[in-house]
């Protein structure tokens, strides 16, 4: 047994200064001395000889530089560039577009939390916080979501007139240009209030402040582009849109068919150079009534009128609504959320270079323009929509579910709804710390490609899923369309912020680990461009420098994930308090896992990774769930470690490491070569699965949060439209829950006498009186029951029409003149 001493030593120091990630050299040093130590014993002299021998020899070439790269670095940089997957331009510009911020830590096996947890608490200045209870508080008051969808099928026109005028298209556009100059954080804030009582008002304001002419101008407009529109955009003069996907070009954008020919033409009254464009698009939102439309194309150079180059790639052109030769379409009618959005089409429409966003320095630039522009709007606006309609919905099921009462009780007290409500409330707090924290991304100056697509992905998918939820609590109350109805429309759209901005099938598969795998990882990414600088004596040394990096990375992620899965990552360094450093030290563990598994696949199947996208798929889930459990845990410090919220940080934490732990599985489980998938089992999982789902018990603290009055109930619901307007149903019933929880006890009461034979009335008016004269309820609680009983009726009342009221108005014209055309 002595004789394994110097083996086991040398083992025990290569895992500890692989845990902590010590350099070669002080590995080498901590190793001899542990040698020395074990030889000065007197125990096994020989073994111990073997071992010091066997290290010199690996270790010390590897400490010699020219040798390690003339013995390993070199071969193995011939090997890398032969496999080397080859890299689309498409792919190129969306690697190396945008930055990478927290979502690098996570990737790296070791996150540094204080990196995070030091960021400042995101924060609206005085103005900002006035422009949210002023003019947003109104537009909101201004807008009947029923009216808006069903008789008018857009905004009521005071409703534009007041965005216009109180420059709701100007939020990004800075006070020298005439807009506000606002935070991305008060972009979220703005969008979502305004989606808690309208769909359609928040992507009609979402829209110029996301992806369009507006941000694209701000980023690569000539200063003459941007003195003549962005003051227009900013006061609503021009209304923009961004033409992009066409019928054949979807998600694949960079094969746009759309196309543009360099020549000469007229331009209001003079001979120019310009290009003639020939152009469909579909899906536009704003496209009915845009005055200035952003287009996609791709501009050729046939005759090199610009340069030698005849396709100068994708470029991007601002053109003018009276432009002769543009014609929009009519207008798409998407599931009933009655947003302005159609398509458009051209055919041989001549503009001067001058319109071409960038103008001439620009050509050829678009599809980096779109993708840069695209992570800071995807960042923002679905995130920002599906928080506020979450926040109102988790505001009126709770409510509803406290009021609304079967067999005498609350339904929010039954186990299956209080499931639904746990899942509401869980999903919310998520949602919206996502939401915030890609906002106070951009507030940071980052373009957050990555973070913005887990943002877009999770947060509409889990949205869809607290919609449902609450549908499924509200029973006939959400189903029946009409003014009193405030989950419907939801319901409806709830697949239009899937597939808009990047499908969800795609964002998930190809996007969220495809690029974060590259982009977010410490050395790939440096790997690659080292194995392609141009320069043999600078390829080389770089490449050695991140190779033998990404060794020892690799190396150390094997270790920490065995390490942390045998002791279930109880031990180590974290920040938080007594509650939350647990959470910490979990998430360590399952950024090991990633780095671990992420790299495994890259090395042993290389190129084909990137069709794999199930397993891609799965990866991602791990690192959108690190990204969104880390943003829990900031909102959790931010706002002080209140322990009233534990429970829903608590739930929404459990059922992001369950889908960590599930993710994983299905990814080895299901991994291309399978004693690789068998190998990193062990390491992943050395005593099997642990994480579970979030218990019935926290389920319930977690659900009936949303029942009861309560600051933390305030805070997750806080910065939707919940004035009790006659406008806002969903604002009504939500204020009646204080109410109706006041009332319980003197409710119990009455009830207990109907049960028990003192009251003997039928109707319910007289019940009340009777009680009153038989001094069982004082005049005063009378009132406080008749308040409860109306404060019900309107929370459970829905709506009934004539049928006339039903059947479209143009029918209705078209049958009353006798023309029953039907539209093509």
């Amino acid at each position: 047994m002595s004789a394994l001493l110097p083996f086991l030593v040398v083992l025990l120091v290569i895992a500890v200064a692989a845990y902590h990630r010590w350099s070669l050299a002080v590995f080498c040093a901590v190793a001899a001395a542990a040698l020395v130590a074990v030889g000065l014993s007197g125990l096994a002299p020989i073994a111990n000889w073997i071992v010091a021998g066997l290290l010199a020899v690996v270790v010390l070439p590897l400490l010699l530089t020219p040798i390690r790269q003339n013995l390993v670095t070199a071969p193995l940089l011939k090997f890398y560039t032969k496999i080397l997957p080859p890299l689309s331009d498409t792919e190129r510009t969306a690697l190396e577009a945008g930055t990478v911020g927290f979502e690098g830590e996570l990737f790296s096996g070791a996150p540094d939390w204080q990196q995070l947890l030091s960021q400042p608490k995101p924060t609206l200045t005085a103005e900002e916080q006035a422009f949210l209870d002023g003019p947003v508080e109104e537009a909101c008051r201004m807008t009947n979501d029923w009216e808006t969808t069903h008789v008018h099928a857009d905004l009521e026109p005071q409703v534009w007139e007041f965005l216009k005028k109180n420059k709701f298209f100007g939020m990004i556009i800075p006070k020298e240009y005439g807009g506000l100059g606002f935070s991305a954080l008060a972009h979220h804030k703005v969008i979502q209030k305004l989606s808690s009582i309208s769909s359609v008002l928040s992507s009609t304001v979402g829209v110029p402040n996301s992806l369009g002419p507006a941000e694209l101008l701000l980023h690569y407009g000539t200063e003459a582009q941007k003195r003549h529109y962005l003051p227009r955009l900013a006061d609503g003069r021009e209304i923009p849109c961004f033409a992009l996907t066409g019928p054949t070009a979807g998600s694949d954008a960079t094969s746009l068919p759309d196309f543009g020919i360099v020549c000469e033409g007229e331009w209001h009254g003079a001979r120019v150079l310009g290009v003639k464009l020939t152009f469909d698009k579909r899906y536009i939102t704003l496209a009915p009534v845009a005055t200035v439309i952003g287009l996609a194309f791709r501009l050729y150079d046939p005759n090199r009128l610009l340069s030698d180059e005849p396709d100068r790639g994708i470029t991007l052109a601002l053109i003018p609504r009276e432009t002769p030769g543009l014609h929009i379409g009519r207008r798409h009618f998407p599931l009933n959320c009655t947003f302005m959005n159609g398509p458009l089409h051209g055919k041989e429409v001549f503009l001067p270079l001058s319109q071409l966003i960038g103008g001439e320095e620009y050509v050829g630039h678009g599809w980096r323009m779109l993708v840069e522009c695209l992570s800071v709007g995807r960042a923002i606006t679905l995130p920002s929509t599906s928080s506020g309609g979450v926040k109102i919905a988790a505001a009126a099921t709770g409510a509803y579910a406290r009021i609304r009462k079967q067999f005498g009780l609350s339904i929010g007290r039954f186990e299956g709804v209080e499931e639904a409500l746990a899942r509401i409330a869980g999903n919310t707090y998520a949602i919206s710390a996502l939401a915030q924290a890609t906002a106070a991304a951009v507030d940071r100056g980052e373009k957050p490609a990555v973070p913005s697509a887990i943002a877009k992905y999770h947060t509409t998918e889990m949205a869809r899923e607290v919609c449902r939820d609450a549908m499924d609590v509200h029973g006939g109350k959400g189903v029946i369309l009409g003014p009193s109805n405030y989950l419907g429309r939801s319901w409806q759209a709830a697949p239009i912020s899937i597939t808009v901005e990047g499908a969800n099938i795609m964002t998930r598969s190809l996007m969220i680990f495809g690029q974060g795998a590259i982009r977010c990882h410490p050395w790939v990414l440096k790997e690659m461009q080292a194995a392609l600088h141009p320069d043999p004596a600078i390829r080389l040394r770089e490449f050695d420098i991140n190779l033998f990096g990404h060794i020892g990375f690799a190396i150390s992620n094997a270790v920490r994930s065995l390490w942390m899965g045998f002791t279930f990552a109880a031990f180590g360094k974290a920040p938080g308090d007594d509650y939350t450093r647990r959470f910490y030290r979990r998430l360590n563990r399952y950024s090991a896992n990633l780095a671990l598994v992420a790299d495994t696949s890259m090395l042993t199947l290389g190129g084909k990774l990137k069709f794999k996208e199930k397993l891609s798929g799965r990866l991602g889930d791990v690192l959108s769930q690190l990204y969104i459990a880390s943003a829990m845990l900031k909102r959790y410090e931010d706002e002080g470690r209140p322990v009233s919220e534990r429970p829903l940080l608590a739930w929404a934490f459990h059922d992001s490491v369950f889908k960590i732990e599930n993710a994983l599985s299905g990814a080895l489980r299901n991994y291309p070569i399978r004693p690789v998938g068998w190998l990193l089992w062990l390491l992943v999982f050395p005593l099997g699965r642990r994480a579970q789902a979030p218990s019935d018990r926290l389920g319930h603290r977690a659900g009936a949060l949303l029942m009861s009055p309560s600051d933390a109930r305030d805070r997750l619901i806080d910065g939707v439209f919940l004035s009790p307007c006659e406008n806002n149903p969903a604002g009504r019933v939500n204020a009646a829950l204080a109410a109706a929880v006041l009332a319980e006890p003197v409710e119990r009461k009455f009830q207990k006498a109907i049960k028990g034979g003192e009251i003997t009335a039928l109707d319910a008016q007289q019940q009340l009186v009777e009680a009153v004269n038989r001094g069982l309820i004082t005049a005063e609680e009378k009132l406080q029951l008749e308040e409860l009983r109306r404060l019900t009726w309107d929370a459970i009342s829905v709506d009934d029409f004539e049928h006339e009221d039903l059947v479209a108005a143009s029918l209705v014209r078209g049958e009353k003149s006798g023309d029953t055309r039907r539209a093509a």
